[in-house]
């Protein structure tokens, strides 16, 4: 008799899987028109959700933040996915360290919270560029968020990596993703392309099938665009605004199923010279609760804000160019230090009158500590670097090229060009059209002049003898994430002028600051001589010690005019002193050393040292430096480069 042959691996498990996959096929969130609500595995079901972004947070935060939102009673977390933070260089893309957002999926799991993802491809959120790749503007006639073939090439090779590696965390799949938002506020844009919407949805459900629900997400005005046949419509506002208006618009769009509050506005973002935003406790938990008796789901956003580090804040533009503040703290309930704040404690008490909260304390503020004055040392003006932050030579043109051209998409480049005649008398230097995107400091044979700025006429006078260096530092602040959203290119967009002549045959310098700062800062490559006055764009740095632990802090840097600033390496974000709001750069915990070993800080101060170069770190932040005097930007001519006075609370 011939042996029996032995069972195959697969049927042995196949009992176990016929015993799985009913479980599995019970695991459904639906939309319930009839009774006006959510089904999740077929039980009636209301989100509480508060919005969180992965990339505003340090990875090792990330378990403390989705805990603290728990505790909180929110039973979701709603968070976009910036394809730029993925997809640095067409076809390279980027999953690791902060940027996995499958291990972010993971922790939000753990934390026992189901998640509203919002892929884009634009998702506004203040970030640059409403999280477009800069790489897209590479092609200059592109039309973003279009039926644009090119667009829509990137678009769907973009989803084509992304959306099959989220597909396994669908809920019906056994993940925790319930629902996902196809674009982002699109009735805000001015294209109204349903063309392109249709697409979105068309590669949404090819890649993500046909059970998980999509939806739009527009502001009241945004609907008629923005909502598409097909997609489950929800509505974004804040407490000030009309609740029972908009949802009667609303109900216009989708007769039937649950109210939605997809953006519960518990705060406001900031802009460099404006206030610092807020909103009262009481404004914003009656809003909640007036809609949670309605049986409405509603996401806060934000529920914490986090941080805008290295150079990922977004701008408006509002009438003029508004760039966003590093410090996305939004007065939301966890403050940016990730500390429980009354306004959630106030929140969680509505909360719990419509279901039930975990058990136990939330965490305590975490402590903070002080460390300071400390006294910054010259390295020198960044001319004197530029070998090593262009190690790879200039690139010459005879009209100057915007950022996009020589591919730098986020930072500084350097403009250079040298005079062709002496200029005696001092001689207006400007640049038409508004040609400045965004800031342009300006040098002549390594002596600073002044600033140029997007939106401001300031009066720069230069004189200069035949052969002089010319040399423009440009700064990117941020590229446009809302308001009219169209191209927003950086760099010189026109060619200077000169008196009455236009400059020619420019030489440009993309700088790789943050390379220099990590890498051959450290390294002590350069030995350079420099002024002993600084003039310009100048670099600073010093070390210190930490004795003991650790603990969150907050760098306050009195004086200081503008720049950017590094901690051990780490981009901290931008610093804009004189103008406000944000005094300080909240530093946490995991970018310092502790037990006494060297901690190293960079500035790049791009104007006016202060005469003590000195910095402070403070336990408490100071966000509302122009809360009784706002930065009056003018397109008037008398308009210097000087700041107006600030006043700190």
């Amino acid at each position: 008799m011939a042996p029996e042959k032995p069972l195959c691996l697969p049927a042995l498990l196949l009992p176990l899987l016929t015993l799985l996959l009913p479980q599995a096929d019970t695991r459904s969130f639906v939309v319930d028109r009839e009774n006006d609500r959510f089904l999740l595995d077929g039980v009636p079901f209301r989100y509480v959700s508060g919005s969180l972004h992965y990339f505003r947070v340090p990875r090792v935060l990330w378990a403390d933040r989705l805990f603290k939102m728990r505790m909180s009673g929110l039973n979701t977390v709603q968070f976009y996915v910036p394809w730029n933070y993925h997809e640095p260089e067409p076809g390279v893309y980027n999953f690791n360290g902060s940027r996995d957002l499958f291990a972010f999926l993971n922790e939000a799991s753990v934390a026992n919270l189901l998640v509203i993802l919002r892929p884009g491809p634009y998702i506004c959120a203040e970030w640059d560029m409403g999280g477009l790749p800069a790489w897209l503007l590479q092609k200059p006639d592109i039309h973003l968020r279009t039926s644009d073939p090119d667009f829509l090439a990137a678009v769907d090779s973009w989803f084509k990596v992304l959306l099959p590696r989220l597909y396994p965390w669908l809920y019906h799949n056994g993940g925790n993703i319930i629902s996902v938002q196809v674009e982002n506020e699109y009735g805000s844009y001015r294209a109204c392309d349903f063309g392109y919407m249709r697409h979105l949805a068309g590669l949404f459900r090819a890649l993500l099938g046909d059970r998980i629900l999509l939806f739009t997400t527009d502001g009241p005005e945004g609907l008629k665009c923005g909502s598409l046949q097909g997609l489950y419509t929800t509505v974004d506002f804040g407490p000030a605004d009309n609740m029972t208006k908009i949802f009667a618009l609303l109900r216009k769009y989708e007769p039937h199923g649950p109210l939605v509050n997809s953006e519960y506005y518990t705060g406001w973002l900031d802009y460099w010279g404006q206030n610092h935003s807020m909103r009262s406790i009481l404004a914003v938990t009656t809003g909640l609760e007036n809609m949670l008796r309605l049986g409405a789901s509603v996401n806060m956003y934000m529920f914490h804000g986090g941080t805008n580090f290295g150079y990922w804040n977004g701008a408006d533009e509002k009438g003029r160019f508004l760039p966003i503040t590093t410090s996305y703290d939004y007065d939301a309930p966890i403050s940016e230090a990730g500390d429980p704040t009354p306004k959630l404690f106030a929140l969680r008490n509505v909360i719990s009158k419509f279901q039930e909260i975990p058990l136990g304390p939330l965490p305590p503020p975490s402590p903070k500590m002080m460390l300071g004055p400390l006294t910054l040392h010259l390295d020198g003006d960044l001319l004197a670097f530029l070998d090593f932050l262009c190690p790879q030579g200039p690139i010459r043109s005879i009209l100057p090229l915007p950022f996009e051209a020589v591919k730098q998409d986020r930072g500084f480049v350097l403009y250079r060009t040298y005079l062709t005649y002496t200029i005696s008398e001092p001689t207006q230097f400007w640049v038409p059209n508004n040609g400045v995107h965004d800031r342009a400091y300006v040098m002549v044979d390594g002596v600073f002049q002044g600033v140029l700025e997007r939106n401001m006429k300031h009066q720069l006078f230069l004189m200069g003898t035949v052969g002089a260096k010319l040399d423009i530092l440009l700064e990117n602040m941020g590229r446009l994430s809302f308001g009219s959203n169209s191209s927003d290119f950086k760099g010189l967009l026109e060619p200077p002028i000169l008196g009455q002549r236009v400059l020619t045959q420019w030489l440009m310098f993309p700088l790789k600051v943050d390379k220099l700062v990590k890498w051959w800062f450290p390294l002590q490559l350069m030995k350079r001589s420099h002024p002993q006055v600084p003039s310009g764009p100048t670099f600073y740095s010093t070390t210190f010690p930490i004795l003991g632990e650790g603990r969150d802090t907050f760098l306050f840097l009195p004086g200081w005019t503008k720049g950017q600033v590094w901690i051990n390496g780490f981009n901290l974000g931008r610093y804009w002193t004189k103008r406000g709001p944000q005094e300080t750069l909240y530093v946490p915990r995991p970018l310092l050393f502790s037990r006494g070993a060297l901690n190293k800080i960079t500035l790049l101060e791009l104007e006016n040292v202060p005469p003590q170069p000195q910095i402070q770190f403070l336990d408490r932040p100071i966000l509302n430096s122009t809360l009784h005097k706002t930065y009056i930007y003018s397109l008037s001519p008398d308009t210097q480069s000087a700041s107006e006075p600030m006043e700190l609370s």
